[in-house]
């Protein structure tokens, strides 16, 4: 900004004042005659336009009997005025100013207690603490059937649970799947299976990643497709949490056998944000069962030095070469003999199955849509909570499965397979034809006679 302290000559020619300083020769413009207000205030609006109806209905009703009299018509009008005094007294009609006349009338207004609303085991038990279970869904329509019988087994009340469902990026037969399978559960006839609410919200983040399982868990698409999964979380978390739900149950639809229990197990170790272990069965030829979700982890001194040597914006994606971070990973601790109760500490987090109090989305904790710390979503979330002071853990022991989505390795091994299967049973398919061949033009042996 250029002062106004310099000399005339000094400044550009638009800036030239002829030397007067208009900071010391200020003078206001006078002030306008004032003018009488206008407005006639509503209440003498409403009187007027009275005493003009009813002058005008006695004259119409009475003018043809006989003549009405000043009397007469002053005494309605004193009755009138009476039951607008009458009316205002009672609110039935408003006094407001013309100022006022515009402003709506305050609606219902709550007062919420948000220190209810902690999640406290041991304070509020038993069960009576409203959960929104939340579900992220994406051509799902295969899994929503099983999903929903999750859903219909569960042993928490039912009736403290809000249902709430995010339909993004589908062109499947996802939504008139679920929508089928809520009505069923909604209108059953057992008292304890409707849920309180079931909310299903509808928006597109543009994901131009496929939903089969190599599209899905290729490094290269890691980064970008977990950011979009924060923001879709974002959107279905903070649109529905209400002040009154005291926990948040992200959940995956895909998950093929989960304890019916599974709430209530999670909620009773009194945890700001707890996860369960998540393993997926395979075929035996594959060894029958393998660790899946590899997301949730412990932090290591390899991985933190990996990360000083990334771009900002680079997502470490777990469990792939390209990231060597040494991590221990909640899914390798886990002994099928284990106490399902015990919890280790976490740095990271994956997203199958979390429960988590209320408050720590309340204060802020998020799954990011960006990068945090080289990490984005669930992972960047369980870091992010750490950081603020939440507690998190994991049930190494406590196991979840997920459904098995063979990749491509596994899709060519399987082809293979049957292949193989193929001509093993083509080449004895063929010996046995070979053995019965011969068994037929063998030579006839007749006996000669004596």
């Amino acid at each position: 900004m250029i002062s106004r302290d310099k000399k005339a000559s000094e400044l550009p020619k638009y800036e030239k004042t002829g030397g007067v300083d208009y900071r010391t020769n200020f003078k206001p413009r006078k002030p306008l005659p004032s003018r009488p207000n206008l407005q006639v205030p509503q209440i003498t609006k409403l009187r007027l336009a009275a005493v003009f109806v009813v002058v005008t209905l006695i004259v119409f009703l009475f003018g043809s009997h006989h003549e009405v009299s000043y009397s007469d018509v002053l005494q309605s009008v004193q009755g009138y005025k009476q039951y607008v005094s009458e009316s205002i007294k009672h609110g039935s009609i408003s006094s407001q100013s013309p100022a006022e006349a515009h402003r709506k009338p305050l609606g219902e207004v709550s007062f919420v207690d948000l220190r209810d609303t902690a999640g406290d085991w041991s304070r509020n038990s038993p069960l009576n603490q409203r959960v929104l279970v939340c579900l992220p869904l994406r051509n799902v329509e295969k899994v929503v059937p099983i999903m929903a019988s999750h859903l219909r087994n569960l042993t928490y009340d039912h009736n403290l649970i809000d249902l709430a469902f995010l339909i993004s990026d589908t062109d499947d037969n996802t939504v008139s799947v679920l929508e089928d399978e809520i009505n069923a559960i909604q209108g059953d006839a057992d008292p304890k299976m409707p849920f309180n609410k079931i909310t299903l919200l509808f928006r597109d983040f543009g994901s131009a990643v496929g939903t089969d399982f190599s599209d899905r868990h290729g490094v290269a698409v890691q980064g970008v497709r977990r950011k979009l999964m924060g923001r879709a979380r974002n959107w279905l978390l903070s649109t529905l949490l209400e002040p009154t739900h005291s926990w948040v149950y992200w959940r995956d639809a895909d998950i093929e056998t989960s304890p019916p229990t599974i709430i209530e197990d999670l909620m009773k170790h009194n945890v700001d944000v707890i996860v369960p272990n998540v393993w997926r069965p395979l075929p035996d030829w594959l060894g029958s069962e393998q660790p899946y979700d590899l997301n949730s982890w412990q932090e290591s001194q390899p991985a933190l030095d990996l990360a000083a040597t990334l771009d900002e914006d680079e997502v470490i994606v777990e469990g792939y070469a390209e990231y060597p971070t040494y991590r221990p990973h909640l899914a390798y601790v886990r002994n099928a003999e284990g106490d399902p109760n015990e919890q280790v500490d976490l740095d990271g987090i994956g997203g199958v199955s979390i429960l988590a109090r209320s408050r720590v989305f309340l204060s802020g904790a998020h799954f990011t849509g960006f990068t945090f710390e080289n990490h984005a979503e669930t992972e960047a979330f369980g870091k992010m909570c750490k950081k603020m002071g939440f507690t998190v853990r994991g049930l190494p022991h406590y196991t979840v499965w997920h459904m098995y989505e063979p990749s491509e390795d596994d899709l060519k091994e399987m082809m293979r397979r049957e292949k193989e299967e193929k001509e093993k049973e083509k080449e004895e398919t063929g010996t046995t034809e070979n053995k019965d061949l011969e068994v037929n033009e063998a030579p006839e042996v007749k006996e000669l006679e004596a």
